[in-house]
């Protein structure tokens, strides 16, 4: 017959592997990132133009909370609407490391609010323009020459000495090679310049199935430059990263070079990249962004249309906005100039 001493030891080792079990779900990490809705942020606490007009409603950056999975954060996302599993090669690549992965994407938040500026200023009939200085190394795909002989933050200025100024005259020159070929960047890191030597190497399996196709292995190379502009304007969006504010960015801009006020009063909430042309791109997490506007009380959300294609992002929004019942109503844009088209025929709230 057990003891009283006896049972108090034993529910004390069964409560102590309990909380050990409880902690160690916790801690161990799966191969998942987890999304949830984030806020939807007036955007005249952003963006302030020098000598701009104020507006009555309110253009909104929808965000979104991303974390590691763990097997809490996991079960919970499969029995939630509101939030959402990624794999986590989707997220970063393969050997990329926190740091370098927050500075990719803060890289990814300036280059958004450079193009917004130039599309918002360009409509406004206002001077914005850039000026380029070299490509950027954002990211570098693991096993390639490049990962072993560059560093995230790296300048490529010149290609076996043919002056490199823009990402997209970078990927024009190296079409030019073949798997196997070497090629001498002249590179600037920190306060340096040197000469370096990557061979051409296809790429992995993952991204490329055929084993066809080779390059340096730097992934989404970017244009260092800076942005001429006048008036003057200042964005703040603290630790915001990423690209997908670009064209609510434009749209707020633009309403502040302007006297016509293109909120007509209301709440407008949206996402989606934008390019110097003013072409609007697809983004991540857009069901997520979608809770985030309703919650704030947006009475319209702009959402990349990817030219009407079935698996856009205004199909996403506008399904999760159904599923909801929410009175917010979707609206897709391939361009910013759609955006202000939509704008223009609301009457005034």
């Amino acid at each position: 017959m057990k003891t009283g001493a006896e049972r108090t030891k034993r529910g004390f080792i069964k409560w102590v592997i309990l909380v050990a079990f409880l902690i160690a779900i916790n801690f161990y990490e799966l191969p998942y990132y987890f999304t949830i809705p984030g806020d939807a942020l007036e955007l005249t606490d952003v963006i302030d133009v020098e000598g701009g007009y104020g507006h009555d409603g309110a253009f909104m950056l929808t965000t979104v909370r991303m974390g590691k999975a763990n097997v809490v954060n996991y079960l919970w996302a499969r029995l939630s609407d509101q939030r959402e599993l990624i794999p986590e090669e989707q997220v970063r690549p393969e050997g990329e490391t926190d740091e370098e992965y927050q500075h990719r994407q803060m890289m990814l938040m300036d280059s958004s609010q450079d193009l917004a500026v130039v599309v918002a200023y360009n409509h406004a009939g206002k001077t914005a323009y850039f000026e380029n200085y070299g490509v950027y190394v954002t990211a570098l795909i693991p096993d390639m020459d490049a990962a072993r002989k560059l560093t995230t933050g790296d300048l490529i200025i010149a290609v076996d000495g043919k002056e490199v100024l823009e990402a997209e005259s970078l990927l024009d020159l190296l079409a030019d090679y073949q798997i196997g070929d070497e090629v001498t960047l002249t590179v600037v890191e920190g306060e340096a310049q040197k000469e370096v030597a990557v061979e051409i190497m296809p790429f992995p399996e993952e991204l490329d199935e055929t084993g066809e196709r080779g390059g340096l292995g730097i992934s989404n190379p970017m244009t260092n430059r800076s942005l001429i502009k006048e008036p003057e304007i200042e964005i703040d969006t603290n630790k915001i990263g990423g690209p997908s504010a670009g064209l609510m960015f434009s749209l707020e801009i633009y309403n502040q070079l302007i006297e016509a006020d293109i909120t007509k009063g209301y709440n407008i909430a949206g996402t989606g990249s934008i390019d110097e042309e003013g072409q609007v791109g697809r983004i991540g997490g857009v069901k997520q962004k979608v809770i985030a506007a309703d919650k704030a009380g947006a009475d319209f959300f702009f959402a990349p249309n990817e030219n009407g294609t079935e698996t856009s992002n205004y199909v996403e929004a506008k399904e999760a906005a159904e599923k909801m019942g929410m009175n917010m109503e979707i609206v897709p844009v391939d361009s910013f100039a759609d955006a202000l088209a939509f704008l223009e025929q609301l009457p005034p709230n």
